[in-house]
């Protein structure tokens, strides 16, 4: 008699951590094929962990953290807010203007630049604030 098993189904779970993954490599400005280098596996297999297309195993799960520089429950953190009511980082490095504002920020080399355009995004929130509060 042979038992068949049906293949393994990924789950929400499985995307979500692959999503944290994608964020992380990409905030570091890694391309899928340094990661899938330094796992020993194919950008390919890198796609599929991010798409949550495949199931990233504990042990892969531990070399992708300590690679990326993070803790392991980075990946299993719920994406909600923090207990002061801010995003947290994972939320919001799954923002592509988030992500696009950080990459095009970090090709700035000059310091004195960098902290004007720092100045202008934070006057752009407080201005934000205001307008909102004067609609309501």
């Amino acid at each position: 008699m042979t038992l068949t098993h049906a293949p393994k189904i990924t789950t929400d779970g499985d995307r979500s951590i692959g999503s944290r993954i994608a964020a992380y490599r990409t905030a570091q400005r890694l391309s899928q094929t340094a990661l899938g280098q330094a796992l020993g596996v194919t950008f390919q297999q890198v796609q599929k962990y991010e798409k949550g297309r495949n199931r990233v195993g504990a042990a892969r799960l531990q070399a992708i953290a300590d690679f990326l520089g993070v803790s392991v429950s980075t990946f299993f953190d719920d994406p909600g807010e923090n207990a002061d009511g801010k995003e947290t980082i994972q939320n919001l490095l799954q923002d592509p203007h988030v992500m696009e504002l950080v990459q095009t920020f970090a090709t700035i080399s000059d310091k004195v630049t960098r902290r004007s355009v720092l100045s202008i995004v934070k006057a752009a929130a407080s201005l934000q604030g205001v307008s909102s509060d004067a609609q309501n």
